[in-house]
């Protein structure tokens, strides 16, 4: 058989450019699969490599969604196995053995399982995330988990070393939903105490759903278990506790922010995933369009003034900022941070961690940055006037300084800073630019498919004077678990303050005044950025719409 590279296959059928190929091959790690590389870097989906694959090798490619699974092979093949070789059982004929792998050309696997089984293995194809979903769901079979815990004496349910033995049902079940919680890339767990039942939820690109619920009694020993991971007081329920988990999830790296708040039935915990190995440290790849990208680069380059980002929690705030810092760091420069909580740490950034408790608040810890001779300083979010104040001031003695802010659009931030009592004049003349950003999630890449523009679609669009006629929409698949979305991306207003605009805040001139002279500097409003993401079959009209607001 006539064996063809992957990377040919995939430029035939259209689906890479040349230079993508070209450049992946380059920086690959040396022992990286092409196929895993190309993943990595976004150029394709699982499901089209997949599908490649199959047309190539002839080789059929299978979805693991709702499979009806041969429980009793599952004997033959252990757990650590399947997954460090990325296989799953699926049935038996006689003496065949069929099995879904990612990659079904590795031999040295397929013979290692026809000898440790004895018998012939037959391949198919499905995707990585598939495979991971299924052995989670599968190979856990979670049944045995509550029979177990009903089984044991009542007075040792909470027992402590029931809580950190690393064998006992309920270390499994947490270990479990942090593992599933990761496979589905979701940014929160959240462990809802009802009156009869605990019920967990994800939230997978911004939306939460009911991952599973738990009978009530497990809800004592579940707390008492997070809280001994986050070195949390285990005695006290009635007032909110914060802590944090470091952990490795399958050879990965995992941190968890972990915060408990006191319900009427019990302990509310909330669980925010930091996932170290996804974070985005490229400013390039959050989903800039090319204008704004341009002028947001051009303004954290400069040497001085305040570049400020704006947005509601959760609107991937702080990775803009990250990226920018990532972008901005080099040995030539000292940059300083101080943030609340200090989410990620960067290597080559000195970042302080707020601590109102010893007196560290924001305002005063960026007092203390500005006697260490920084170039770049970042505050996590402004809160207060005395933050707003010094802030302006050190980047008024020439350095440049990053934050954050709590508002909805970019004009919406003068007035807000304005609001808060800091002075115009200075406001005026310490300002670079704002940024106000919103995340949408993104039409999943394998079953998005092109529509007509509804009659209120093409409506909308006129009102921002564009066209559209065809757009993206996903019909829903296993790789997205049926939403017809994966993934996020950001929606930008980037607006750079000019003299006219500067006069303007000095003479503390009307709102409208600052908006006609944004619109006559072809600024991007927040909608508009976000109607030409859907024109690009990136996002669709009512994520976009769910963010931003139509005038």
């Amino acid at each position: 058989m006539n064996r063809r590279r992957l990377g040919d296959l995939l430029l035939e059928e259209g689906l890479i450019t040349q230079e993508q190929l070209k450049s992946t091959l380059e920086e690959k790690a040396p022992n990286q699969k092409i196929g895993e590389a190309l993943l990595q870097r976004g150029y394709i989906t699982d499901q089209q490599l997949a599908e490649v694959l199959e047309s190539q090798l002839g080789i059929p490619h299978i979805s693991l969604f709702q499979y009806p699974f041969d429980t009793n092979l599952f004997s033959l093949i252990s757990k650590e196995t399947a997954r460090r070789n990325l296989i799953m059982p699926l049935k038996k004929e006689g003496n065949k053995l069929f099995i879904a792998m990612v990659d079904p050309m590795d031999f040295i696997v397929i013979d290692d399982l026809r000898l440790s089984t004895g018998f012939q293995i037959e391949t198919a194809i499905a995707t990585k995330d598939d495979i991971l979903r299924a052995i989670n769901k599968y190979y856990n079979a979670d049944e045995g988990l509550e029979e177990l815990f009903d089984d044991l004496p009542i007075n040792e349910r909470g027992q402590e070393n029931n809580v950190t033995n690393q064998d006992s049902p309920i270390v499994k079940l947490v270990n479990q939903l942090l593992t599933n919680a990761v496979i589905q890339r979701a940014s929160d767990i959240h462990i809802d105490p009802q009156e009869t039942k605990v019920v967990i939820r994800y939230r997978v690109d911004g939306v939460l759903r009911v991952e599973r619920v738990l009978p009530r009694h497990m809800q004592s020993v579940l707390t008492a278990r997070i809280k001994i991971m986050a070195n949390l007081d285990i005695t006290e329920h009635r007032v909110p506790q914060d802590g944090r988990i470091k952990m490795n999830l399958d050879f990965h790296p995992v941190d968890l922010r972990i915060s408990t708040l006191p319900t009427v039935y019990g302990e509310k915990i909330v669980m925010r995933i930091l996932d170290m190995g996804a974070t985005l440290n490229d400013i390039s790849k959050i989903g800039f369009n090319s204008l704004n990208f341009k002028r947001f680069s051009e303004m954290i380059e400069q040497p001085t003034g305040i570049v400020l980002i704006t947005g509601p929690t959760g609107s991937g705030k702080s990775s803009t900022l990250y990226a920018a810092l990532n972008k901005l760091n080099s040995e030539q420069v000292n940059i300083i941070t101080i943030e609340d909580p200090v989410e990620y740490q960067l290597e080559g950034i000195n970042q302080i961690q707020v601590n109102p408790n010893v007196g560290m608040t924001f305002a005063a810890g960026l007092r203390s940055i500005l006697r260490q001779d920084p170039n770049i300083i970042m505050v996590g979010e402004i809160r207060d006037k005395e933050t707003a104040e010094t802030a302006i001031r050190a980047s008024l003695t020439g350095h440049l300084v990053l934050s954050t802010l709590h508002t909805n659009d970019s004009l919406g931030t003068v007035t807000r800073l304005i609001d808060m009592g800091v002075e115009p004049f200075l406001l005026a003349s310490s300002l670079s630019g704002i940024v106000a950003q919103r995340l949408v999630r993104k039409v999943c890449r394998d079953c998005g498919e092109v529509q007509e523009a509804s009659k209120r679609e093409i409506e909308i669009f006129a009102k921002r004077g564009m066209k559209i006629d065809k757009i993206t929409r996903g019909k829903g698949c296993s790789s997205c678990n049926m939403t017809g979305y994966k993934g996020r991306i950001a929606l930008h207003e980037v607006l750079v303050l000019n003299d006219d605009m500067r006069r303007i805040i000095m003479n503390e001139d009307s709102f409208q005044k600052l908006k006609e002279n944004a619109i006559k500097s072809k600024t991007i409003f927040l909608i508009d950025d976000g109607l030409l993401k859907v024109k690009q079959g990136l996002t669709t009209t009512e994520e976009v719409l769910r963010v931003a607001m139509l005038e």
